[in-house]
């Protein structure tokens, strides 16, 4: 069965693409829910428009995400946190604390969920960070963290 997908469905495919499934999945799942319609001359027109769309504005999300990148990544965001006196925390820097602090130090607002922090921050000093915006853009931030 041919259908045009009206939104992303996991392991089918993404808005605006017209799929192959088998007419089961199709007639009992994804045709009652709304994710898909028949696939007909006049809606895949409304796919190619969809996908050009979608293209759009993936385009300018990877390009606002280039940009952000490009701030951050000679930045070194400056974090303080209690410590003890041989350097090592109270504690650890979270996701949280590393988004606040890049808010306030350039004014860029980022989703807790794009940074990722590989080991946890505990000691006093420079750590590097992963930051996600778009699936094509991945880039480090520096942290420094120093005793409050």
């Amino acid at each position: 069965m041919k259908l045009l997908l009206r939104s992303d469905v996991n392991g089918v495919g993404k808005k605006g693409d017209v799929v192959e499934v088998a007419d089961g999945f199709g007639r009992n799942y994804l045709l009652p829910k709304g994710f898909a319609v028949l696939a007909t001359r006049g809606g895949e027109a409304q796919a190619a428009s969809m996908r050009r769309s979608r293209d759009q504005r993936d385009a300018a999300d990877r390009s606002a995400a280039s940009d952000i990148a490009a701030k951050l990544v000679p930045a070194v965001i400056a974090v303080s946190a209690r410590a003890k006196a041989e350097g090592d925390l109270f504690g650890s820097v979270s996701v949280s604390e590393v988004v606040a602090a890049v808010a306030a130090q350039t004014g860029i607002e980022l989703d807790r969920h794009s940074i990722h922090i590989d080991e946890a921050i505990k000691t006093v000093g420079t750590h590097s960070v992963s930051a996600r915006l778009h699936p094509e853009v991945q880039f480090q931030i520096t942290v420094e963290v120093s005793p409050a």
